[in-house]
């Protein structure tokens, strides 16, 4: 697998499909404690016909490196891996942390965003009590409990128990100083009162029974942005997983201009 070193870590990533033909390359971005592979569904649909990238965050997967204090850094590695991989333009695909990663390159690069998919993701944190009470103990518990317990928060009722505890052991495997770092960068990211400059054509994709970030926080979000469109899926945080092939369809008809 292609392996890419930047400001200390390196980074690994998949870069399929044909180069030419079929639009701008899609870019997609994996959210907190995930990898890559959330991604399998739309990358192999996406793939047979247009160029797909896709990268195990610093820290997170199959890629190294710790140290990561921001959203901004993780965008900057995306950014670099852009240049390395010589794509000038991209779709620019985040969920959930990843979408904030995707704002944060499309405010400070917007010459290389062509479109943009958020994913379960939203512009600030707003916390109701349950969410307030999870961060204030977040400290406090053991760390598989922490991550075991956001993750069963991420799934609408009724998802198959074993692939729950798969995804929880794959968080797990998440070094303790990534999770918590970026839980609290998460906490702290907020670019809702500048995403009026955001000119990006954007889809957001929400699942409507998410807890992790409320689909309410996702329409606010929408409201601040000059050309949105909104689709909202029968699903938890997970989309990507939850439902792929209604997520899969949804992108399909974005990137290609028929909605």
């Amino acid at each position: 697998m292609p392996q890419l070193d930047v400001a200390g870590a390196r980074l690994t990533y998949d870069d399929e499909g044909p180069r030419d033909g079929g639009g701008v390359p899609l870019v997609f971005v994996h959210g907190w404690t995930a990898n890559r592979h959330r991604w399998d569904h739309q990358v192999a649909h996406f793939a047979e016909r247009r160029r797909v990238v896709r990268l195990d965050l610093r820290g997170h997967g199959e890629s190294g490196g710790a140290g990561v204090r921001t959203i901004g850094e993780l965008a900057r590695d995306v950014v670099a891996l852009l240049d390395h991989l010589g794509i000038e333009r991209c779709v620019l695909v985040g969920h959930s942390m990843g979408g904030m990663i995707a704002q944060t390159v499309a405010l400070e690069h917007p010459e290389r965003v062509e479109r943009m998919v958020l994913v379960n993701s939203i512009g600030r944190m707003a916390y109701n009590r349950a969410r307030g009470l999870l961060m204030a103990v977040s400290a406090l518990v053991p760390f598989k409990v922490f991550v075991a317990t956001n993750i069963r928060r991420a799934f609408a009722p009724g998802y198959p128990r074993e692939e729950v505890r798969r995804y929880i052991r794959d968080s797990a495997d998440t070094p303790r100083e990534v999770v918590m770092t970026l839980y609290g960068a998460m906490r702290g990211f907020d670019v809702l009162d500048r995403a009026g400059q955001i000119r990006t054509p954007t889809l957001m994709v929400h699942g409507y029974h998410d807890v992790q970030l409320p689909v309410g926080q996702m329409l606010w979000l929408a409201t601040a942005y000059p050309d949105a469109t909104v689709r909202v899926l029968d699903a938890g945080h997970e989309l990507p997983v939850e439902k792929p092939a209604e997520l899969t369809a949804v992108l399909d008809a974005f990137v290609t201009g028929r909605n």
